[in-house]
């Protein structure tokens, strides 16, 4: 397929946040979620293929994805891709690669420009919807995800992109022209997405697939088992868009078997990950044991767990503090990667806190995705369920440690977790340490006159780096918590949640245990998916070999 010749720089058109919807009662939104979410479940059990080369495919491995808040109910079952059909994608989207090359920059951007418009209007419903039955989330949770956040990621991506294409070279001698190329990477790349976030799904293959200037990048999609419908439904949209077919490859499928037969190819490019640290540091490894293998260096993007802080200092607002912790801590059931599982409180100010904190958290309700009023919701699975639960059983037998909201785990009909507030005494308690992924806070009491002490206590108590918060009204503990904290968190907040990064204001990611830091969400996110290319011309010749230095 021939590229047509581009006949002008095209400037793309504003890019904003799109706005979130509130879902107050009686409002036209909700009465059409709420529709949404009724018509999805009486369709369920819904069917869901491999798609690979724009191809269906049923492959007779059929597995069940089903509702958290109601877990004797299938949402879908998702044909699970083997390694023929792994390959099978490889070979194609290197093919669909040669094809893509042909559209110009501004043909790739409509192409997400467009699908942002489908998803902001024609399927903001469906896909929220998809995102709450399965994956657990009440409507606030859904809305800034599954619709406001995806639809930043693909515009706000074009607009990144429109800038780094435009930045070349600042100087040219006499009689020469330089210039810069930004060139996809040689080979695909392998998208692997969480369950918690739509939108990270959509990101993970579009900000390579928009990256490149002629050709342009191709990925394998394989979505988290408790995310595959929603994702399909992402997936599909980008079809409607008009993304054409095997550029991005959707291959739902058993772990082990997939990403194996795609890190055996040498034409394997990039990890484009978002998961668990363990998981990720071990596709880290079986890179690298592979590393004569492939035709490049790979590149790895990951963005992964976290066990992320608030402190207070002695001058902090508490029902401030209060009211942005209970979010950062329980919103989503505390799970997403920057959730607020750890909290600092000086003695000075723990008695309000304590009781203000209780008797809101005592207000929360928790229960089913269909009721708009509850704050809580499930939690992924039986494994998530299981292991939060283990944490609160350990805080409840410990000797150091108490419940002092919450506690109760039931998951009779779903997998319900009362939002839990365990204060500690040691420093090294396991729920200060390590990741939960659950609504679990631990609070720790210092000596009000040790800020700075605890500072330091904050920055070397784990292996992550994520997100972080201090809430201060004194200037100068605002300005020594940022400096004690400069590695503690790649997205710090000064009085504000830990949680809640907009793309095109806060671009997220963590360093340490937390990831690569590449920063979705911004521009240099799209770098790590560009490989430049120098080029210097030359229109004079030169008169001879010799240097006037070399006379004599």
């Amino acid at each position: 397929m021939s590229s047509v010749p581009q006949l002008a720089h095209f400037k793309l058109p504003t890019i904003g946040n799109e706005p979130m919807y509130k879902y107050t009662p009686g409002s036209s939104e909700r009465k059409k979620l709420l529709a949404a979410l009724e018509e999805l479940r009486a369709q369920a059990p819904l069917t869901v293929p491999c798609v690979v080369n724009g191809e269906k495919i049923t492959s007779g491995q059929a597995k069940a994805q089903v509702m958290p808040h109601e877990h004797q109910t299938v949402l879908c079952h998702y044909h699970q891709a083997d390694e023929a059909t792994v390959q099978k994608a490889i070979d194609g989207a290197l093919t669909a690669k040669k094809a893509w090359e042909a559209l110009p920059f501004n043909d790739r951007a409509a192409i997400f420009l467009k699908a942002a418009d489908l998803l902001a209007h024609k399927y903001r419903y469906k896909v929220m919807a998809a995102t709450m039955l399965g994956q657990g989330k009440n409507i606030w949770q859904a809305e800034i995800d599954a619709a406001a956040e995806l639809c930043d990621f693909w515009r706000f991506n074009c607009k990144y992109a429109e800038e780094l294409y435009h930045q070349q070279p600042p100087m040219n001698a006499t009689g020469t022209w330089n210039r810069t190329e930004y060139r996809p990477l040689e080979g695909f790349v392998y998208a692997v997405s969480p369950f918690n976030f739509t939108a990270i799904g959509g990101n993970l293959v579009s900000a390579p697939a928009l990256m490149g200037k002629w050709p342009c990048n191709v990925a394998l999609w394989k979505p988290s088992d408790m995310a595959v419908y929603s994702n399909y439904l992402v997936y599909e949209i980008l079809q409607e868009a008009g993304l054409p077919a095997g550029v991005v490859q959707f291959i739902p499928g058993p772990a082990p078997e997939v990403t194996k037969t795609v890190l055996d190819s040498p034409h394997f490019a990039s990890l484009h990950f978002t998961g668990s640290t363990f998981v990720f540091r071990h596709l880290w490894k079986e890179i690298g044991n592979r590393i004569d293998t492939y035709k490049s260096y790979p590149r790895i993007v990951g963005e992964t767990g976290g066990k992320n802080f608030h402190v207070l200092h002695k001058s902090a607002d508490v029902t401030n503090t209060v009211h942005q912790t209970i979010r950062a801590a329980f919103e989503y059931q505390g799970q997403k990667c920057s959730a607020c599982s750890r909290a600092y409180i000086p003695q000075n100010l723990w008695a309000r806190f304590k009781s203000e904190l209780v008797a809101e958290v005592n207000q929360i309700t928790v229960g089913s995705v269909e009721e708009p009023s509850n704050f809580i919701t499930p939690v992924i699975n039986k494994v998530a369920f299981d292991r939060i639960k283990s944490y609160i059983d350990a805080a409840r037998e410990a000797s150091d440690a108490e419940i002092i909201a919450g506690g109760e785990c039931n998951d009779e009909v779903g997998y319900f977790i009362q939002p839990t507030v365990i204060v500690t005494t040691n420093l090294n308690f396991k729920t200060l340490k390590e990741e939960i992924f659950g609504p679990v806070l631990t609070i720790y009491v210092y000596p009000t006159d040790q800020f700075e002490q605890i500072l330091d206590t904050i920055d070397a108590g784990t292996q992550y780096g994520l997100t972080g918060a201090i809430f201060a009204a004194d200037r100068q503990a605002v300005v020594t918590a940022s400096n004690r904290l400069r590695n503690a968190a790649g997205n710090f907040y000064i009085n504000d949640k830990c949680t809640g990064a907009v793309v095109g204001q806060q671009p997220f990611g963590g360093a340490r245990g937390s990831g690569t830091n590449d920063k979705a969400g911004s521009a240099s996110l799209l770098y790590r998916f560009v490989s430049a290319r120098s080029i210097k011309e030359s229109f004079l010749p030169v008169d001879g070999w010799s240097y006037p230095s070399n006379l004599v």
